[in-house]
């Protein structure tokens, strides 16, 4: 994208049922000119002529539809941290710069994932059950010092989960695109990849993704959905995993096969599994993950809290002001892969 900003920015913001809070702040933007509000039916008749689409309609595919309207349109900026709905082809293949919001979730999303571990190891869903039945019963629980982690994902909220869990006494270790030693956050950085289906037949080698799974207390899902990643935890990555281990995911829903999960926590072959994310959502009511003993389900919440829109819109008010100025804009993502510049 050239540096060189419009004359006066038109900007188009793509929303559902509510408008993002707070608009004035991008609103009186120097150098901005009109701001077009547009739901998804809509979008194609407001985008000819304008230079950048701010995505508040959180998980929309209505860009894609839209797209070939997009007649000036040089940048596009994501009210989310995953962009896997904005990777169509023609966009990935254009010249036009998307950005997220990487930055507003990482911790809130970190402190959701320990607070699912110390579920799991002070075992409180069965302590709210049983007040709520008011039955007395006294269990012995697990330590959470000591034990290990294993994160797929080790861009920013990966990096804020592993900070999270070591400071509670875990050890904590990394699945990423690439292997690596000595890493500020994870120390050891395995290179994650899809498993071979079938028994295995031979020991993994100590720093194959293999080997790390058998390793893990907790698996953590925090890796962006791309073509790589879409399925990734199916039932030969659950069936590397150990009977006494739970999964995590905090990823997108299409990170999991969803009817290995189920068909591998039915026989026992898991201990656990909290889920913030679905292959389809809302969750269906006839889902058996609703009910099936060791599962948390949370609708998609786990980086959402008080005042998480305002802090999305700060940061788009920030970006839009560098755009109309010719500056650098934040959290440019690097669109062949889906992922963030330096991530």
């Amino acid at each position: 994208m050239s540096n060189e900003p419009p004359d006066s920015v038109t900007l188009v913001v793509l929303h559902g049922a509510d408008l993002p809070p707070g608009r004035e702040r991008f609103e009186g933007v120097p150098g901005v000119g009109p701001v077009r509000y547009a739901t998804a039916d809509v979008l194609a008749d407001a985008l000819p002529g304008a230079h950048a689409l701010f995505v508040w309609d959180l998980f929309s595919e209505a860009v894609t539809a839209a797209w070939s309207k997009a007649d000036a349109l040089r940048w596009v900026h994501a009210a989310t941290a995953g962009v896997d709905n904005l990777m169509f082809p023609a966009l990935v293949g254009s010249d036009v710069v998307v950005t997220n919001s990487r930055g507003v979730f990482d911790e809130p999303i970190a402190e959701y994932v320990l607070g699912a571990v110390l579920a799991f190891a002070k075992d409180l869903p069965t302590t709210l059950d049983l007040q709520r039945r008011r039955v007395w019963r006294h269990r012995e629980t697990e330590r959470v010092g000591g034990r290990h982690a294993l994160v797929v994902g080790t861009g920013p909220i990966g990096r804020a989960i592993a900070r999270r869990l070591a400071a509670v006494g875990m050890s904590v270790e990394g699945a990423g695109r690439t292997a690596r030693r000595a890493d500020p956050d994870f120390g050891t950085v395995v290179a994650a990849e899809r498993l071979p289906t079938g028994p295995a037949t031979a020991e993994p080698a100590a720093d194959s993704f293999a080997a790390a799974l058998g390793r893990a207390d907790y698996v953590v899902l925090a890796a962006p959905l791309t073509d790589d990643t879409r399925g990734l935890a199916d039932a030969a990555l659950l069936a590397r995993m150990r009977p006494t281990a739970r999964l995590v995911n905090v990823g997108r829903g299409q990170l999991v096969v969803e009817r290995d999960l189920v068909a591998a926590l039915r026989a026992g072959r898991l201990a656990g599994a909290a889920l913030d994310v679905f292959e389809t959502e809302p969750l269906a009511e006839d889902s058996p993950l609703w009910e099936l003993p060791g599962v948390l389900v949370s609708p998609h919440m786990s980086g959402d809290v008080v005042g998480w829109r305002d802090e999305l819109v700060e940061l788009f008010a920030d970006n839009l002001r560098r755009f109309a100025d010719g500056r650098e804009l934040r959290n440019v993502v690097d669109k062949r892969r889906g992922y963030v510049s330096g991530s």
